[in-house]
């Protein structure tokens, strides 16, 4: 990569991905630039899509227009300077302004690795599309809607985070490490499954936020089921009749996550920056379920998430499991025990 992109991409990076950066210093040399590349070419449709105000359609459009220009199908890339001046997070807004930039980083690497990083970006912006046409603009105050079932429950996860578990996988199999061919099958479900329990920590922890913006990731099929509708979520009174099912989506994640620790496991010995990269969100991950066991989620005064403290504490406690023989086998165990 060129030092002017170079640059320009790992300030945008260090800005708009603090929780993501950490994990991104760990990772091997030969595919942290994509993988970085990757992560704002999503985080400008993230940010797109989750823009509080406007026309669904006029979100939908511009979606898909910045699409088209990344993958080569259009020139024009949409005006998003609307956008991005409304953002209330200066550096999405900041972001927005460098779109042009972000793309254009695309072109220092080879067509294989351009391919793996639109293929899951397609299927990222197609979730979102989805996303919106569902609920539309996440506005405060307005109705709440839900999911449907499992099934699109499941099939969000795999669009938005899952897909990416397929591009960190042929991304570590293309430059940095070797399965033999009858593992790699169970190599890509495991890192979809490792994906997945990302997105599913995200919903379980947010469902007080989304509820504000008319968004709820439960199934409305399954609420009906213990004599709930979305609404009923946002009392916190509610959280016992709540409590079976929102556990039952816990148990389903951390499942995910034991998935995720079997991926890590598959991954050699050698390749430890791999397996740190890989270790960080399942050590947070696996805390954050823990503490979404133990608090009231429906309660939006109580912030359930790790401290920076805790982060602090991973850090090391993943630099000196890396260095000792089933270091790291001993320390995903003994986090996910942890109550």
């Amino acid at each position: 990569m060129s030092v002017l992109i170079g640059e320009e991409i790992d300030k945008l990076l260090e800005t708009t991905s603090r929780s993501f950066y950490p994990t991104l210093k760990y990772l091997p040399k030969k595919i942290r630039g994509q993988i970085g590349l990757l992560y704002l070419l999503a985080r400008v449709a993230d940010t797109i899509a989750d823009s509080k105000v406007g026309d669904t359609e006029v979100l939908i459009d511009a979606l898909s227009n910045y699409n088209d220009v990344a993958q080569g199908r259009s020139d024009t890339l949409p005006d998003l300077r609307e956008l991005a001046d409304i953002q209330s997070n200066p550096d999405e807004g900041e972001l927005l302004r460098n779109v042009q930039q972000v793309v254009d980083a695309l072109s220092v690497y080879g067509q294989e690795d351009q391919e793996r990083m639109l293929e899951c970006l397609d299927v990222i912006v197609g979730g979102q599309i989805l996303d919106l046409q569902r609920f539309g603009i996440a506005r405060e105050g307005g109705t709440i809607s839900s999911l449907d079932s499992d099934d699109e429950l499941d099939d969000y996860t795999f669009r938005v985070a899952g897909c990416v578990g397929v591009f960190w996988t042929k991304m570590s199999l293309a430059h940095v490490m070797k399965l033999p061919k009858d593992k790699e099958d169970v190599f890509f479900e495991r890192g979809i499954r490792f994906g997945k329990a990302l997105q599913m920590i995200n919903i379980l922890r947010d469902i007080p936020e989304d509820l504000r913006f008319g968004r709820c990731y439960i199934p409305g099929v399954r609420l009906e089921e213990i004599g709930l509708e979305p609404k009923n979520l946002l009392d916190p009174s509610n959280i016992g009749t709540f409590r079976p099912l929102y556990d039952a989506y816990l148990d389903l994640t951390s499942e995910h996550l034991d998935a995720a620790v079997e991926y890590i496991r598959m991954i050699p010995e050698r390749q430890f920056r791999l397996k740190a990269a890989c270790m960080l969100p399942v050590l947070i991950g696996q805390r954050t379920v823990t503490l979404l066991r133990e608090g009231n989620i429906l309660d939006s005064d109580e912030k359930i998430k790790v401290t920076r403290d805790e982060m602090k504490g991973y850090f090391k406690k993943l630099l000196r499991a890396l260095i000792i023989p089933g270091g790291v086998q001993r320390l995903l165990a003994r986090n996910k025990n942890v109550r």
